[in-house]
């Protein structure tokens, strides 16, 4: 048996981080086996990656450095714990996957969708996710949910508010590009109700 592989998008303060743990507890009591992860990281090597890609002091890094990078993480958490969770049937949740680079470099870093496609099909050889749940809110009102919550903030979050603007129009172009595949959820409603209509997506495919 082959498992399911969903990854959850969206842009900083959406909420995904809160609401895949509650996905996790949900799923786990209805007896599936659940693997939760993270991009970039989640995995030794990627996590070291991750470490250099969203350290404040690295304020140098060229785009096209900062996709590689991501690039690289990617491959190597698909590999050595994506690919064989899969493979022993479990339902992998994985936090941003190939579309948080299409949004965040193709997009608002200007190196091209596609370019950034191309550039990630070495890394993930084809793999892609069976769903992917697109957490839909308002740019502003995520980084406003950042500031309250008190969570640390990264080199991404020092961008200034025009980056995340085109963070989020680049995720309405992807969500519209690959609307077989990715489903909106709207994020700007109670955690609870977040989470029900996210599990009624995941059900669809289980």
């Amino acid at each position: 048996m082959t498992g399911k592989f969903i990854t959850l998008e969206g842009p900083e303060g959406s909420g995904k981080t809160t609401v895949s743990r509650e996905l996790v507890k949900i799923l786990n009591e209805s007896g599936y086996k659940v693997l939760l992860t993270r991009e970039p990281g989640g995995v030794d090597i990627a996590e070291q990656i991750r470490n250099v890609i969203l350290d404040k002091k690295n304020t140098k890094m060229d785009a096209r450095t900062e996709a590689l990078l991501y690039a690289a993480a990617r491959r190597q958490h698909l590999v050595e714990k994506v690919l064989p969770a899969l493979k022993e049937g479990y339902i992998v949740l994985c936090d941003r996957f190939v579309d948080s680079s299409l949004a965040y470099q193709g997009v608002a870093r200007n190196l091209g969708i596609d370019e950034v496609y191309n550039m990630n099909l070495f890394a993930i050889n084809d793999v892609m996710p069976d769903k992917t749940l697109f957490f839909d809110i308002d740019y502003k009102k995520g980084l406003e949910r950042i500031k309250v919550n008190q969570r640390e903030t990264n080199r991404l979050d020092l961008e200034k508010s025009d980056f995340h603007k085109n963070v989020y129009e680049g995720y309405l172009t992807i969500c519209k590009q690959y609307s077989d595949r990715i489903v909106k959820i709207n994020a700007d409603q109670k955690v609870e109700d977040v989470v029900q209509d996210a599990l009624k997506e995941i059900k669809k495919i289980l």
